[in-house]
C-alpha cells in the first residue's frame, strides 16, 4: 500500500473509532453526543483528564477499547503521514540531483526554451533526430508533459540568467526560445546573447514587429509559426509532391534519402576539394554552398573548389551523409 493510500485510511480509521465513542458514550453511559464527543476525544488522544462523568464498570470496559483503537487508528494515520512526507521530499530531492548531474555532462546541446505546442513538436523532433537538449519551462502541465517524455528539464524561469547557466548555455550549441509571449523570448535572446556572443539563437515571434525586435537583441533566426504553416498550406495546395519531397529530405521520412548542413572547419579533407570530387569521394550529392561572405551558389558548378568555413547543403542517404560528417569532423578531432 503506498503513502498517500494509507494517510487516508488512517483517517477514515480515526473517525470511525471517533464515532463508535460517541455512540458507545451515549448508549452505555447516556451521555449526550457533546459529552460523549469529548471523553472519545480526550480518550484518544490520551490527554489525561478526568472522567465528566463517574463510569460503570461496563463504560470502563468500554474506554480500554477505546483507547487501544483510537490511539492505533490515529498513529497509523500519523506514520502514514510522515511516510508520504519523507518519500515525496527525497524522491524530488534525489530526481532534481539526478537530472542536474545529466544536465551537468552535457555538450554542444540544444536549449529549448518553452514546451508549448511549438516547443513539444520542437522536442520531438530533437528526440527523434538524437540530437541533446534540454528544456526549460516552469508551468506545471508542461513541466509534467517533460517528466512523461522523458526529457531533460529545468523547473524555472527561462528569462533569469542563472536559469541559462544551470542549463549549461556556456557548453550549449544552440537555443530555441519558443514561449508564447514574444516579450520572453526577446528577453531571453537578450540574456542568451549577453552570456555567449557567439551563441546560435533561434526565436519564435507572433508579429513583424517582434521579429526586427528579436532580430535587433541578437536572435541568428527569427521564425513565424503561423507564416510557415500558412505558407507549408499553400504548398500542398500548389505542388504537392514537392512538399512530400521536401518532408522526406528535411524529417527524414522512410529514411531515403537526408538532408544535412555540414561546416567545413580550418584543415577539414573537404578544403581544397572540387564538387564533384567531393561528390565521388562520398555519395551524396553537394546542392548548394553556402560561402564565409554569405554568398549562394545553388546549385555550385562542378569544378567549384570548397573553401574553409563554407557551409554545404548535402543531400543522400543516411548512409552516405556519414561518410561526408565523419570527413568533415576528421579536422575537429585532430
Amino acid at each position: 500500500m503506498d503513502s498517500a493510500r494509507r494517510v487516508l485510511w488512517g483517517v477514515f480509521a480515526l473517525l470511525a473509532v471517533i464515532v463508535i465513542g460517541v455512540i458507545g458514550y451515549m448508549t452505555i453511559e447516556g451521555w449526550t453526543p457533546l459529552d460523549a464527543l469529548y471523553m472519545t476525544i480526550t480518550t484518544i488522544t490520551t490527554v489525561g483528564y478526568r472522567e465528566i462523568h463517574n463510569l460503570t464498570d461496563a463504560g470502563r470496559i468500554f474506554t480500554i477499547f477505546l483507547i487501544v483503537g483510537g490511539v492505533g487508528a490515529a498513529l497509523y494515520a500519523l506514520t502514514g503521514l510522515v511516510q508520504y512526507v519523507v518519500e515525496g521530499n527525497i524522491k524530488a530531492t534525489w530526481g532534481r540531483r539526478r537530472m542536474k548531474g545529466k544536465i551537468d555532462k552535457l555538450k554542444g546541446h540544444f536549449i529549448l526554451c518553452g514546451l508549448g505546442r511549438v516547443g513539444e513538436e520542437i522536442a520531438r523532433t530533437f528526440k527523434a533526430e538524437g540530437v541533446p537538449f534540454v528544456v526549460i519551462d516552469n508551468r506545471p502541465d508542461c513541466v509534467s508533459r517533460a517528466e512523461e517524455a522523458d526529457y531533460l528539464y529545468l523547473a524555472g524561469d527561462a528569462t533569469r540568467d542563472d536559469v541559462l547557466r544551470e542549463a549549461g548555455l556556456e557548453r550549449a550549441r544552440g537555443l530555441v526560445a519558443a514561449l508564447g509571449s514574444d516579450a520572453d523570448n526577446t528577453y531571453i535572446t537578450l540574456s542568451a546573447r549577453g552570456i555567449c556572443p557567439n551563441l546560435f539563437i533561434e526565436a519564435r515571434a507572433s508579429t513583424n514587429e517582434a521579429e526586427s525586435k528579436l532580430k535587433r537583441a541578437g536572435a541568428d533566426r527569427v521564425v513565424s509559426p503561423h507564416s510557415i504553416g500558412a505558407r507549408r498550406m499553400a504548398m500542398l495546395a500548389l505542388r504537392p509532391a514537392v512538399a512530400d519531397f521536401i518532408d522526406t529530405v528535411t524529417l527524414g521520412r522512410g529514411q531515403e534519402l537526408q538532408m544535412e548542413n555540414i561546416e567545413v572547419d580550418k584543415g577539414s579533407p573537404l578544403e581544397g576539394l572540387t564538387i564533384a570530387a567531393a561528390r565521388r569521394s562520398t555519395g551524396a550529392a553537394i546542392m548548394a554552398v553556402i560561402r564565409k561572405s554569405g554568398k549562394l551558389l545553388v546549385p555550385p558548378p562542378e569544378d567549384e573548389t570548397i573553401q574553409e568555413e563554407d557551409r554545404l547543403i548535402v543531400i543522400g542517404t543516411k548512409k552516405r551523409l556519414t561518410v561526408l560528417e565523419d570527413i568533415s569532423e576528421e579536422a575537429t578531432a585532430e
